[in-house]
């Protein structure tokens, strides 16, 4: 069985695109990894990325958050890179901090978290690349 589409048009990719301060849950110290150069690749192109990952302090001199929880202030969207199942308890620890948009990275879906996030109102993305989204439909 294959992963649903989630749904969104191109317009709302590019109207989610115009948001700018996305944390990045599972964000990898190590730049071959799609979790460090997928993040980096947009912070070149003038997003706020905040790091989230239990064990890294620093990443490419972004100070790491722990958990979601401890982010400063308001998130846009939150970027997921973590295997699937862990998804439905990401959602709901961040449906607390109010951010506009969850999104899930290819070949991440799970059912339960889409329904978590769509209860709290909030637009969710998954199965894309936001790297790969944002040169579809920008470069």
């Amino acid at each position: 069985m294959g992963i649903p589409s989630d749904g969104l048009t191109d317009e709302e990719i590019r109207e989610i695109f115009k948001l700018k301060r996305i944390a990045v849950i599972g964000m990898s110290r190590n730049p071959e990894k799609p979790a460090h150069y997928v993040p980096m690749y947009l912070k070149e192109r003038g997003y706020d990325i905040i790091p989230v990952n239990p064990v890294a302090e620093e990443i490419s001199g972004m100070k790491v958050y722990k958990s979601i929880s401890e982010v400063p202030g308001e998130i846009d969207i939150v970027d997921v890179f973590r295997p699937s199942e862990e998804t439905p308890d990401i959602v709901r620890e961040a449906v607390k901090k109010k951010p506009k948009v969850i999104w899930l990275q290819e070949g991440i879906y799970h059912p339960d978290a889409v329904e978590i996030a769509r209860n709290a109102g909030i637009t969710i993305v998954w199965n894309r690349c936001m790297k790969r989204e944002y040169g579809r439909l920008f470069e």
